[in-house]
């Protein structure tokens, strides 16, 4: 005797979608064969899907973020100009120097490289905003750039095409010409 219907709408395609419930045991259906579970076994497959749809969010976060990316890069800009206002070292001049040419670059580049994404996916969310700080050291100024850098190389894994991978790398560029100009020019 059947006690009730349900119906099952995702557990990773090893089930099929009907299934008739007996008091200790779940019977489902399909076109092609009918499968018997326990309930025990049951549970045991959708912990299993379940599992594996979190191994599959932690990959797509080992595949880095563009938008956490993009986020990062377009407050690099407000924080080179914050910078660049607040330059006060003996090599004042070519810090001020630097970040400025960093904040008049950095804007046409993150353009170039969120609108040819965009392009070929679809529109990015999930914004994020980051605090600005104020200026304290040419040191502080390396470790930021540095930083900047590591996370473009953490999150532009979530690029697979090559034409904004070499978008990526020109802002690595602009990045590595700044750490340049704050490391050696005075």
């Amino acid at each position: 005797m059947v006690e009730h219907l349900i119906h099952i709408q995702e557990v990773g395609g090893s089930i099929p979608p009907i299934a008739t419930t007996f008091p200790t045991v779940m019977v489902f259906i399909c076109m092609e064969r009918k499968v018997t579970l326990t309930k025990e076994q049951l549970y045991k497959v959708i912990r299993l899907n379940e599992a594996e749809k979190k191994e599959t969010s932690e990959d797509i976060a080992e595949d880095g973020d563009i938008v956490d990316m993009i986020s990062t890069l377009l407050h690099s800009r407000s924080q080179a100009h914050v910078f660049h206002w607040q330059t006060k070292s003996q090599s004042s001049f070519a810090e001020h120097t630097a970040l400025g040419t960093y904040y008049d670059g950095i804007v046409e580049l993150i353009d170039g490289i969120v609108e040819g994404y965009q392009g070929k996916n679809d529109l990015l969310t999930g914004y994020k905003t980051i605090k600005l700080v104020d200026y304290k050291s040419t040191e502080q100024l390396i470790t930021y750039f540095k930083g900047l850098d590591d996370n473009i190389e953490k999150n532009r894994k979530a690029v697979k095409e090559s034409y904004i991978q070499n978008q990526i790398d020109t802002v690595q560029e602009l990045i590595y010409s700044t750490l340049y100009k704050l490391r050696f020019l005075k």
